[in-house]
C-alpha cells in the first residue's frame, strides 16, 4: 500500500476562495487559500490524498446558469461533504493554496461553480493516503483517465521537483477532445514531439492523448495506447513504476499490463466517501490478503485511496 501521509490535524478548517475559472467544457479549477496556521498542515499533504469540502451553504447558479440535465438536481439539498483530490499545491510568504478540479456534474459541483475569490469554505483534510515513490525506481509511468487527472498532475510536479532521477511519461485519455480536463489547447506540432499536454510539458515530461473517438491524439482507449507504447518501450520493470487514476474498468486494464510485465503499480481508486474518515464505512474496496486465497474489505478513505493494484479485487 502507498505510504501513510495522512496528518493528525483534520480540521475542520476555514479556507478562502482565490481563485474558481472555468478551464474547459463543464471543468473547473478551484483555488483555496489557507491562513498560516494551517500551511504546515496542508504544504505536507502528498499527491492522492484528499479533501472534503462542506459545500451544504454554496449557492444555487441562476437558472441560465445551470446546464439542462442538471435542471431537475439543481435545487435539492447537500448534506454530506463531497471529496476532492489536489491537483496542485503552493506554498509563499507564509500561505499555502491548495488547487482542486472539478467537473460540473451534480448538484454540489454546480454550486462550487458559484465560488467567487474571499468566499469562505470549510474543509476536512488531508486525508487518505497518496501515491508513494519508490527508491529504486528510474521510470514512471502515469496513466489518467478523464478526471483521474488531477491526482497524476500533483504526482508529475512532485516527481519532476523532487525526483528529477526519475523519467516520467504521461498517458491522458477521455471519451473525446472535450471532455479532457486541460487548460491549455492540444498543439498539433508539440504533441508530434511527444509533448501533447501543456501542464506536463512545463516540468519537461513527455505526454500523450488517447479519446475513445478519435477526436485528438491516439485513436482509441487510453489503455491500448498504453500498451503500444509499453510494448515498443525497452524499460526495464524492475526500475519502473505505473502510478493510475480513472474509471475503475481502465485500473483494472492497468492491473492486466502491469502483471503481465511484472511492474510495480499503484492505482488510485474512486467511491462514494461521505465521511472521508472510516465512520460511514461506505467505502469499501476489495482486496486480497497476501499469501492467502481469501479476501477483505478496506476503506477507500483511510486506508486508500491508493492502493498496491496486486492488493485490488476488481469487479467490472
Amino acid at each position: 500500500m502507498a505510504a501513510n501521509q495522512s496528518s493528525e490535524n483534520k480540521g475542520p478548517f476555514t479556507a478562502v476562495v482565490s481563485a474558481n475559472r472555468q478551464i474547459g467544457h463543464g471543468f473547473y479549477r478551484l483555488g483555496l487559500e489557507f491562513a498560516e496556521a494551517e500551511t504546515q498542515v496542508f504544504d505536507k499533504a502528498g499527491p492522492g490524498q484528499f479533501v472534503e469540502l462542506d459545500l451544504a451553504g454554496a449557492a444555487t447558479p441562476p437558472a441560465k446558469d445551470v446546464p439542462e440535465e442538471l435542471a431537475d438536481a439543481a435545487g435539492r439539498g447537500i448534506l454530506l461533504r463531497r471529496p476532492f483530490s489536489f491537483c496542485d499545491i503552493n506554498t509563499k510568504r507564509g500561505k499555502t493554496i491548495v488547487d482542486i478540479l472539478y467537473r460540473v456534474v451534480g448538484p454540489a459541483t454546480l454550486r462550487m461553480k458559484t465560488f467567487s475569490p474571499g468566499d469562505s469554505v470549510s474543509v476536512i483534510g488531508p486525508l487518505g493516503n497518496g501515491f508513494s515513490v519508490p527508491e529504486d525506481k528510474k521510470n514512471a509511468l502515469l496513466v489518467a483517465g478523464g478526471m483521474g487527472a488531477g491526482p497524476l498532475l500533483h504526482l508529475a510536479k512532485l516527481l519532476a521537483n523532487g525526483h528529477s532521477e526519475i523519467e516520467t511519461v504521461v498517458f491522458a485519455g477521455a471519451k473525446s477532445k472535450f471532455d479532457l480536463p486541460f487548460e491549455k489547447p492540444l498543439d498539433e506540432v508539440s504533441e508530434g514531439l511527444g509533448f501533447a499536454l501543456h501542464e506536463f510539458a512545463q516540468y519537461s515530461i513527455e505526454s500523450f492523448v488517447a479519446t475513445d473517438d478519435g477526436s485528438a491524439g491516439f485513436d482509441g482507449p487510453v489503455t491500448d495506447c498504453f500498451a503500444d507504447w509499453l510494448e515498443k518501450s525497452e524499460l526495464e520493470a524492475a526500475q519502473t513504476v505505473i502510478y493510475a487514476c480513472g474509471p475503475e474498468a481502465m485500473l483494472a486494464k492497468i492491473a492486466e499490463l502491469a502483471e503481465e510485465k511484472n511492474i510495480d503499480c499503484q492505482v488510485s481508486m474512486e467511491r462514494m466517501m461521505a465521511c472521508g474518515i472510516g465512520l460511514c464505512q461506505s467505502c469499501a474496496v476489495e482486496c486480497r490478503l497476501e499469501g492467502s486465497n481469501e479476501t477483505v474489505y478496506k476503506l477507500c478513505c483511510k486506508d486508500g485511496p491508493v492502493f498496491d493494484v496486486k492488493e485490488v479485487v476488481f469487479n467490472v
